[in-house]
């Protein structure tokens, strides 16, 4: 299904890419927060909004997601 809303793939220029729902590194909310799609043509996964790979969402996601739950952690079993 081609999409003329989506940027161009950064690897071979199509505007043909699907909304990713679901990732390892972000659940449900990550690929929504970063319009993560991937390219129905080379299978390419990018922003769908700027073109650009995602790889710096990704590892800041990743990292905030890693602190929270470590404050959470200390905060419910670090407390006595």
């Amino acid at each position: 299904m081609m999409d003329t809303n989506v940027a161009p793939c950064p690897k071979c220029g199509q505007r043909n890419a699907k909304k990713i729902n679901f990732t390892w590194w972000g659940g449900a909310l990550g690929p929504r927060l970063s319009n993560h799609v991937k390219c129905n043509n080379c299978g390419t996964a990018y922003n769908g909004t700027t073109g650009n790979y995602n790889t710096m969402f990704i590892i800041m996601y990743t990292i905030a997601i890693l602190v929270i739950g470590v404050v959470v952690f200390a905060v419910i079993f670090g407390g006595s």
